[in-house]
C-alpha cells in the first residue's frame, strides 16, 4: 500500500505556538516545507526577494492549511534586510523559534567560463546569506535566552565536491562547516544546528537551470539513483519538520542525506557532464541566458 506522503509524520500540533522563518520560502522546496510546518501548527514567515511571489504563496498556503503566514521581501545577502526580517517576524508573531535556511542559487557551467561576478552571485546567496541569517537570529536568541533550532538545506556534493557547480559546492561546504561549528559552540545557549543534503527533488525554477536541454537526459533517475526515482517534496518536508521539532532534541551538528542512494552510486552529482562538448555548452549557456 502506498503511503500518503501529504500526511505529516509528526503528531498534530507538533509546532503549536512555534514560529519558523523559511528563507526561499515562496517557491519550490521552501514552499513545500513551509506548508508542512503550517499543517503541524506553526506560524511561518516566508521570505525571498520577490514580494509579489511571496504574497501569492502566503495566500495559497493559508488557504491550504488554515495557518498564519507572513510574507517578507528580503535579500539575505544584505545584513540590514535580514535584521528587518527578524524585526517584522517578531512584531507579527511575538518571537521566532526556528530558522530554515533554504535560499539558494545555482547553475551548471565549466568553471573556466565563470566570471568573478557569477561566482559571487552563488556564494553570496548561499553562504553569506546563511551566515547573515544565523548571526542575526542567533544574537536575538542568545540575548533573549530563547532555545532555538537552525536547519540548513545543503547538497550531497557539498562533502564530495563536484565539477561544473563549483561555486555551489564551495558555498554549501561552508554552510556545513558553519552548521557543525556552531552546533558545538552554541549548544550552551540551547541552539541546535542540523542540515539536510537532498539529492534530486524536481522544482520548476531550479530544475531548468541545473538540467537544461540534453543534460536532463544524463540525469534519468533509472541511470543514477538506486531507488530509480526522484525525491518527492513531501518526503523532504517531513524530514525537515522532524529536524526542526523537539522530537530531534538530541540531534545537533548532523547532515542527513536524502537522495535515494545517488551519491553512493556516484559521488559528485555533475561529474558526468564531461561528455558535453564545447559546442553543446555554448548552446546550453545561450539557453540559460534566455531563461
Amino acid at each position: 500500500m502506498e503511503l500518503n506522503l501529504f500526511k505529516p509524520m509528526l503528531q498534530a500540533e507538533a509546532f503549536k505556538n512555534k514560529v519558523v522563518v523559511v528563507t526561499g520560502g515562496g517557491t519550490g522546496l521552501g514552499k513545500s516545507m513551509a506548508q508542512m510546518l503550517l499543517q503541524l501548527g506553526a506560524n511561518v514567515v516566508i521570505t525571498s526577494r520577490k514580494l509579489e511571489v511571496l504574497e501569492a504563496a502566503a495566500k495559497e498556503l493559508e488557504t491550504l492549511t488554515g495557518g498564519s503566514v507572513l510574507a517578507v521581501a528580503c535579500d539575505v545577502r544584505d545584513y540590514r534586510q535580514v535584521e528587518e526580517l527578524l524585526q517584522k517576524s517578531v512584531a507579527r508573531f511575538g518571537r521566532v523559534d526556528a530558522l530554515l535556511n533554504n535560499a539558494a542559487g545555482n547553475f551548471v557551467s565549466p568553471t573556466e567560463n565563470l566570471s568573478p561576478k557569477a561566482f559571487d552571485v552563488v556564494v553570496d546567496i548561499v553562504l553569506k546569506g546563511t551566515y547573515n541569517c544565523v548571526l542575526t537570529f542567533g544574537k536575538y536568541w542568545i540575548d533573549n535566552q530563547i532555545p532555538a533550532t537552525v536547519l540548513s538545506i545543503v547538497t550531497t556534493y557539498a562533502t564530495t565536491g563536484s565539477g561544473y557547480v563549483v561555486p555551489s559546492a564551495c558555498a554549501k561546504a561552508g554552510v556545513i562547516a558553519l552548521t557543525r561549528s556552531l552546533a558545538v559552540e552554541w549548544a550552551k545557549y540551547s541552539i541546535r544546528f542540523n542540515a539536510i543534503a537532498p539529492g534530486p527533488f524536481p522544482t520548476e525554477g531550479a530544475w531548468s537551470r541545473l538540467f537544461p536541454g540534453q543534460i536532463a537526459e544524463l540525469f534519468e533517475p533509472g541511470n543514477r539513483i538506486p531507488l530509480k526515482r526522484f525525491g518527492k517534496h513531501e518526503e523532504l518536508a517531513n524530514l525537515s519538520s522532524y529536524l526542526l521539532s523537539e522530537y530531534s532534541a538530541y540531534m545537533t551538528g548532523e547532515v542527513v542525506t536524502i537522495d535515494g542512494g545517488e551519491w553512493l552510486k556516484g559521488a559528485g552529482e555533475f561529474n558526468g557532464l564531461d561528455v558535453v562538448s564545447k559546442e553543446e555548452w555554448a548552446e546550453i549557456e545561450r539557453s540559460i541566458r534566455g531563461k
